[in-house]
């Protein structure tokens, strides 16, 4: 083992330089300043208790924060290190010339045994202040305990090993009675079990450990002089209670399996490092003679629990002859060696002495080190004084020794929370694994580090690790931040173009195929990344260039599919003969901008599966955008291009209900071009009221007369009501069509006639067939057989038409005789009404002069008043009033401007005794005269009794209350 170097513990323990901030061209990186890695505080920081012994200390033991010193010859003290101000002072009670030899407490505290030298043994509860001797333990000075740390407890130890002096291996076990404070043996048994021996015989058991393992397995570990053993068994499930005594048994014809070492200086010790309270130990260091044997302790082998053993020799300034080591200490990364008037630290690393600190005279020699597992503590003694050892972020530089080891994941686990030595070790990692020749890692490495981004780039370009690099370079994009878009763009730019040399440089070999495969699905997952989504989109125009620099039309459209950019995708697959697949884009990305755009060139090369994609868009695609398309589509007038127009538009105009005129007039040009007899069909289905027809009626007139499409020709002019032309055109066709139009003007009989004699004459005159003819007055109640004759020529015998004209006379005279019943029964009707108005005349009423208007319930006769057959009586202005809200308006309107008017006129005289004609005065020519006003209003105003007549019907569902004034009529109710 190597000596103390104080450069090496400065640099290896204390501090660490770091590069400098720098800055980059490129790629700018946050370095780290100059620093002292750590605080000048030591790892192991010694602290001397305040106590002052009033005796010597013998011997001192800790565990679970429970202290126990050994003080003279009679006295034992415990102390709580917990509460450190109540110590408890116990006496031992002998009053003969025994010494304690040994201490021992078991892992919770409770249990201390003290070993005399009079080979006796004592034992103290923690819960009692008297020592009880262990009478079965008698006879035996004991070397070492032990502890089962799976059955005991505070009241019980459970199984226990004791070794002895004289190399025997003892099982007991203590407890405590439940009814008294002691039972009267506390030692429940104490069987001899097994005898160590060295080549001269039986040698002390210097250390005692049971571990248990996995599947029940326990594991005791045994030491000498010179020997370590090893007891490999399974305990019976449910027999754990009854000792260790069958795994021994299995050695009892055969020595188990030990390690042996020549020197020796009289005694061993072995100490465990326990990572956590109640797990197993981790590792051992064993101090004999020859070194140090430390190993790590793997419960999963079968035979040995001891692995990756190796001996430390002792440091050279340690003569095992004059200043041998006293006690040994493991902790996680280091064992504390004990010798008379130092502590020395040596890593378990590398085997260096790391920390020394040597104890001055006046404290007299060092006696004994301990650790208390549970807290970790270290603890040293003289006969005088107490130390303490706290151990403070003790792996704080393992990283640097693993490093140097060139165990980096090891390394980056212990500084994985301090940036500044990360990246150190992965700096040194990176150049380890480059050396090496493996480039690939290296660049891992590289990119996580603070080096200069140009460096690096560099290196790998003149080893011409292409592959390497492209890995440095996304290793190093993915660290970026997303403010950083300049360097984001330089290196997604970059690795593009590498990525293309690579694929070109593959695609050419056929021997590396599935490299190529390989390249491009990560070239692949470069552009999909979501991380690169940004800056591959702000900067597509440079990538797009940099892939048609290097032809590689198959990436050119993976990334535009990638930026959403379809229509270069489409645009590709038409210029190079895929309609399909541009369709397929289409289809699957429903862009109905695209669709306007591509159709015209898509519908001529696969024209089913186009018109297949504008219907299943249905109404999102607006159907007037894609006539154009159609149009230019269907100028080949060949029927089957022409048939997938129709298609598309009856889809349009029957399924998506379109209304548009351009769509509907498209469909009639296409029917009149191809398919008549759907034309007029569609006509038909269309109707004839021109307010619901979706197409320009004088458009499909001119374009049906353009084909020659009477029949459709003479529906449009029915719709049009162009009756007249209906039937000229008609007659052309079909005599019967003709008919049909004539009877349509059901309101007009004049034009009925009319369109019925143009029938007649085209009959007699052209087709000259006078039972048509006759057919036609049948067939018309309108004609008459006078109407049709002038049309007959004059060599046309009455033979043809005798029937006709007798009916016809027959109707006359029946016409006649009822137009002489209408005659007397006027006459009559006009007789009764002289009568009635003769009656009338005569007819009066009286008013009582205590009457009163049924409106305002003021006497009757001091206004001009109405008096009504019913008996109500209303004055001029109520009724009025009453009456003038319920008029219709254009009768209110009417009202008053006949006021006006009798407003206007002269005031007639106050005398009784007026000029005869003084109403009758002509307001000026062409003026009412005042009589006649005033009988107008009359007729407005009084035509009926406001109570009694209709208008008090109509008012029935009006509200007493209006609504407007409801508000303040409900309050005036309050």
């Amino acid at each position: 083992m190597a000596s103390i170097l104080d450069e090496y513990e400065d640099s290896l323990y204390r501090s660490a330089s770091v590069p400098q901030s720098r800055a980059s061209v490129g790629i700018p990186h946050s370095g780290y300043v100059n620093a002292r890695l750590e605080k000048e505080t030591p790892i192991f920081n010694k602290q001397r208790i305040d106590f002052a012994p009033p005796e010597k200390i013998n011997s001192l033991v800790v565990s679970s924060n429970q202290l126990c010193m050994s003080l003279g010859k009679d006295t034992l003290l415990r102390i709580d290190l917990g509460k450190p101000d109540e110590p408890n002072q116990v006496e031992l009670g002998r009053k003969d010339e025994a010494k304690v030899y040994k201490m021992f407490l078991d892992h919770t505290g409770s249990h201390l045994l003290i070993a005399v030298n009079t080979s006796e043994c004592l034992y103290l509860n923690r819960s009692v202040q008297k020592v009880r001797t262990l009478s079965r333990w008698k006879g035996h000075l004991i070397e070492s305990v032990g502890w089962n740390k799976f059955l005991g407890s505070e009241t019980n130890t459970g199984p226990i090993l004791v070794g002895t002096a004289q190399g025997q291996i003892y099982e007991a076990e203590i407890s405590v009675s439940e009814g008294s404070l002691f039972s009267t043996n506390p030692d429940q048994y104490f069987r001899h079990v097994y005898t160590l021996e060295e080549e001269s015989g039986p040698a002390p058991v210097c250390c005692l450990e049971i571990e248990r393992g996995i599947e029940g397995k326990f594991f005791i570990i045994a030491t000498t002089r010179k020997r370590l053993f090893q007891f490999v068994g399974k305990v019976p499930e449910g027999t754990e209670q009854q000792g260790f005594s069958s795994i021994f048994a299995m050695h009892a014809d055969h020595l188990p399996s030990f390690r042996e070492f020549p020197a020796s200086f009289g005694f061993s010790e072995i100490a465990f490092y326990t990572p956590k309270l109640r797990s197993n130990p981790r590792s051992f260091a064993w101090m004999m003679g020859n070194g140090v044997l430390y190993g790590t302790l793997d419960y999963s082998r079968p035979d040995s629990i001891l692995s990756d053993e190796r001996v430390w020799v002792y440091p050279s300034d340690i003569d095992i002859t004059v200043n041998k080591p006293i006690s040994i200490v493991l902790t996680q990364f280091h064992f504390l060696l004990l010798l008379p008037d130092r502590v020395k630290a040596v890593c378990t690393l590398n085997g260096q002495v790391v920390f020394q600190d040597l104890f001055l005279e006046k404290f007299g020699l060092l006696t004994r080190m301990i650790k208390d597992p549970t807290v970790q503590q270290i603890w040293i003694h003289t006969e005088k004084v107490v130390f303490r050892y706290h151990v403070q972020r003790e792996s704080r530089d393992v990283w640097k020794m693993y490093m140097n080891m060139n165990k980096f994941d090891l390394a980056k686990e212990y500084c994985k929370d301090r940036p500044e030595c990360l990246d150190i070790v992965l700096a040194k990692e990176a150049e380890h694994c480059f050396q090496n020749k493996r480039y690939l890692d290296s660049a891992k490495c590289y990119a996580l580090t603070q080096n200069y981004f140009e460096e690096i780039a560099l290196k790998f370009i003149e080893a011409k690790q292409e592959e390497a690099l492209m890995e440095f370079l996304i290793k190093k994009l993915s660290n970026l931040k997303p403010s950083e878009k300049t360097q984001t763009t330089l290196l997604t730019t970059w690795l593009t173009e590498l990525y293309l040399n690579w694929l070109g440089i593959l695609e050419g070999d056929p021997s590396q195929r599935n490299l190529y495969l390989d390249t491009r699905e990560k070239f692949r997952t470069f552009l999909s990344s979501p991380k690169n989504k940004d800056c591959l989109f702000n900067n597509r125009a440079s990538i797009y260039e940099l892939l048609a620099s290097h032809g590689d039309t198959e990436h050119m459209v993976y990334f535009a599919v990638i930026m959403q950019d379809y229509e270069r995708v489409v645009a590709h697959h038409c210029q190079h003969d895929e309609y399909d697949e541009a369709l397929n884009v289409l289809s699957r990305h429903r862009d109905e901008k695209l669709f306007y755009k591509f159709s015209p060139v898509l519908i001529q090369h696969i024209p089913n599966k186009v018109v297949d994609a504008w219907i299943s868009m249905g109404s999102r695609l607006d159907a007037r955008n894609l006539i154009p398309a159609l149009v230019n589509y269907s100028q080949s007038a060949s029927t089957q291009q022409i048939n997938e127009a129709i298609r598309y538009m009856e889809f349009c105009v029957y399924q998506l209900e379109e209304t548009q005129q351009a769509i509907h007039n498209y469909l009639l040009s296409l029917y009149a071009l191809c398919r008549p007899d759907s034309l007029l069909s569609y006509l038909e289905q269309a109707g004839t009221n021109p307010n619901r027809i979706h197409y320009d009626l004088k458009y499909a007139l001119r374009l049906c007369a353009e084909h020659g499409h009477h029949h459709a020709c003479v529906h449009i002019y029915k719709v049009m009501e162009l009756y007249e032309e209906a039937v000229d055109l008609a007659l052309q066709v079909d005599v019967d069509l003709a008919k049909s139009c004539a009877d349509l003007p059901e309101d007009d009989e004049e034009l009925r006639k009319k369109l019925w004699l143009k029938i007649a004459r085209h009959v007699v005159q052209e087709e000259k067939d006078v039972k048509k003819a006759m057919a036609c007055l049948s067939s018309c109640a309108l004609l008459k057989i006078e109407d049709v004759l002038p049309f007959f020529p004059d060599f046309v015998t009455i033979d043809h038409f005798k029937e006709a004209i007798c009916n016809s006379l027959e109707d006359y005279n029946k016409h006649i005789e009822e137009l002489k019943r209408e005659m007397e029964e006027a006459t009559q009707s006009a007789k009764r009404i002289r009568e009635d108005i003769q009656e009338m005349r005569n007819k009066y009423g009286s008013v009582e002069p205590q009457e009163k208007c049924a409106a305002c319930d003021f006497p009757l006769l001091n206004r001009p008043f109405y008096l009504f057959l019913c008996g109500h009586m209303f004055h001029y202005d109520c009724l009025l009033q009453a009456v003038f809200p319920n008029l219709p308006a254009y009768k209110q309107a009417k009202l008053e401007d006949l006021q006006k008017k009798l407003a206007a006129t002269s005031q007639p005289s106050k005398s009784h005794h007026r000029p005869k004609d003084a109403d009758t005065i002509s307001l000026g020519k062409g003026q009412q005269s005042r009589e006649q006003i005033k009988a107008d209003i009359d007729d407005i105003v009084a035509a009926e009794c406001v109570y009694c007549g209709e208008l008090m019907i109509r008012s029935i569902d009006k509200p007493f209350i209006d609504p407007q004034k409801y508000e303040e009529e409900m309050q005036s109710w309050l």
